[in-house]
């Protein structure tokens, strides 16, 4: 039945971002595949008689029980393509940890690719160049550890050499990443200018775990930018700590 094909590739998908997301809402789940939220109660349900252990948090939303396992997942050539073309734009990321960890994933990735799509995604890999970054020079070594430390709210202590040469150590408490001109700017509550600041990633010379959590802070990414708005008259990396 024509109408069969959609709502299979619907279940498809909402599988997908359930495998992917800690807790995914009826509400997301409509939007992005343009339906009713009834329309999802439906196909969540049909999820579960096939199966499937989603566990639902009353007023929050869905997700699948921890340790459930899945088939492997199954890439379109298009979304193969996709992956490859990431891994040589990061290969030229500054940051060593970005790019070494990528490595290691998306190896992972390919060996659940179908042997047709493994040999393209080969060819693929030796047919694009980027033209960034030509040196593959690494600046950083430290964005996967601060990623770590932004969603566990780890307190940090950065030895700091500013743009101006000045060098200072600071108690962070990091909040988000952004990169800019080839740039990873740390944004973090410096305990000792008691006000946020950016950091670059290549003037960090060392990070100490300090094992102590923070508080979180209760705004977000956009929130913070658009109360520093009217501070910033170019870019979000300048002026810099």
């Amino acid at each position: 039945m024509p109408t069969e094909k959609p709502r299979l590739a619907r279940l498809t998908t909402i599988l997908t971002q359930l495998q992917s997301k800690r807790l995914v809402t009826a509400t997301e789940l409509a939007d992005k595949h343009q339906v009713s939220v009834r329309t999802i109660y439906r196909d969540i349900r049909t999820l579960e008689k096939s199966g499937i252990p989603i566990v639902t948090e009353e007023g929050k939303g869905y997700s699948i029980i921890e340790g459930y396992k899945l088939p492997p997942v199954m890439f379109t050539e298009e979304e193969a393509n996709a992956l490859i073309t990431a891994e040589q734009i990061i290969s030229k990321n500054k940051d060593k940890s970005l790019a070494s960890n990528y490595v290691n994933a998306i190896e992972k990735i390919k060996s659940v690719l179908k042997l047709s799509q493994q040999g393209k995604t080969e060819l693929l890999s030796q047919r694009l160049h980027i033209r960034t970054n030509i040196e593959q020079e690494k600046t950083s070594d430290y964005l996967m550890e601060l990623q770590s430390a932004i969603t566990s709210y780890h307190l940090l202590e950065l030895d700091y050499v500013s743009l101006q040469n000045k060098t200072s150590t600071r108690n962070v408490e990091p909040f988000a990443l952004i990169q800019t001109q080839n740039n990873w700017i740390l944004i973090g509550f410096c305990r000792l200018r008691k006000d946020f600041r950016m950091f670059r990633l290549d003037c960090i010379k060392k990070i100490t775990n300090k094992n102590e959590a923070f508080e979180p802070h209760k705004l977000s990414l956009q929130d913070f930018f658009e109360e520093q708005s009217k501070q910033w008259k170019n870019t979000p990396d300048t002026p810099l700590s």
